[in-house]
């Protein structure tokens, strides 16, 4: 029995986007349709390459084409991505940057840095291009992580306009203030002073074409953090915090001062770090030191989502400190956990994108 392209489409309007609930044919994301005898053969435009919900599209559009065209029919589907942004792109400001992913937290120890490193090395892998920027301008801990200590950023001329291009490493692009300083000094500055730096590493540096641009911000709710919200188009805010009291408390003060009105940046949800300690020797074993759930009662009770958890693991210290961060590691439990946080955070961005584009529409 033969078939037609249109049919194979028609098919397709039954398959949703489960986050986007809409269809796919509506949602543009079929392409490439090609009938040839009883094969067919098309594409799915995800809006993310990290997206979690990829395997369960593909395996509902063989099944409506089983059910409605042909229950014979060889089905090849090609799962590709077209990362969504609601950014004007050729803007002055991140010319090419289509979503910025601010990383924060209400207390410093709580694991920020590594959850950025990570994340933005989970992003990568999944096939997204990724840049990291640490905007934590007293203590930068982004050339340690990467093994870049020493290193130093070139610059070039742009339009008249000397410009910092970022180091790559592990397929990140990376940007710090600690690649300006003496690694063994503090960093003394006044506030101004401090988010002058930043912008500058914002807005004079030669980012490129970049599907997310993960920002590590420093500790608390400061300076740095109200000149990102006015200064910088962020998609949307990571807040990481640690099960025990002492830190989801502060962690709701962050959340707070993010839905304030004269900030107000998108949150995308909230990242319990540290959740439980598993022996890598005992990958099943979890002993809950610094308390249970405190991050996921605190995403519920915010109405913002949960992330993810990310077990405290001795590798993590160990891969950080010696520049080859843990998600490097496909093998790890905690590399495991920070691709299914990584591939969350991805979703909430789609989804928020895809909500705002409507709003612009309508």
């Amino acid at each position: 029995m033969s078939f037609t392209k249109e049919q194979v489409i028609d098919a397709l309007r039954f398959v949703n986007d489960p986050d986007l609930h809409k269809d796919l044919v509506s949602l543009n994301m079929i392409e490439d349709v090609v009938v040839e005898g009883n094969k067919v053969s098309f594409s799915i435009v995800l809006t993310t390459p990290s997206c979690p919900m990829k395997n369960l599209m593909k395996n509902d559009c063989i099944d409506s084409i089983h059910e409605r065209v042909d229950k014979n029919a060889e089905v090849l589907v090609n799962l590709t991505s077209r990362v969504t942004s609601v950014r004007k792109l050729d803007s002055a400001q991140l010319a090419g940057v289509k979503n910025i992913i601010a990383i924060a937290s209400g207390k410093g120890g709580v694991g920020k840095s590594t959850v950025a490193v990570n994340l933005a090395i989970a992003l990568s892998r999944q096939g997204s291009k990724v840049g990291l920027l640490d905007a934590d301008i007293h203590g930068p801990s982004i050339p340690l992580m990467f093994g870049l200590v020493d290193e130093k950023p070139a610059a070039i001329e742009k339009n008249g306009k000397t410009m910092i291009v970022p180091i790559e490493k592990y397929g990140i692009k990376l940007l710090s203030i600690g690649f300006f300083v003496d690694a063994s000094k503090a960093l003394i500055w006044r506030g101004p002073m401090a988010s002058s730096a930043l912008m500058q590493l914002f807005n004079d540096s030669e980012w490129g074409e970049l599907d997310y641009l993960v920002v590590d911000l420093p500790p608390g709710t400061g300076d740095i953090h109200l000149s990102l919200a006015q200064q910088v188009p962020v998609t949307g805010i990571a807040i990481v915090t640690t099960p025990q009291e002492v830190a989801v408390a502060d962690a709701r003060k962050a959340v707070s001062m993010f839905n304030t009105e004269n900030i107000r940046i998108p949150i995308l949800g909230l990242i319990e770090n540290m959740s439980y300690f598993t022996p890598e020797e005992l990958p099943d074993n979890k002993y809950y030191i610094f308390g249970k759930e405190g991050g996921k009662r605190l995403a519920a009770e915010s109405k913002i989502p949960f992330l993810g958890e990310i077990p405290l693991v001795q590798s993590v210290r160990e891969a950080g400190d010696n520049g080859s961060p843990i998600t490097l590691d496909d093998t790890s439990v905690v590399a495991q956990a920070f691709n299914r946080v990584a591939e969350t955070i991805a979703q909430q961005i789609a989804i928020k994108n895809a909500f705002m584009e409507a709003m612009n529409t309508n």
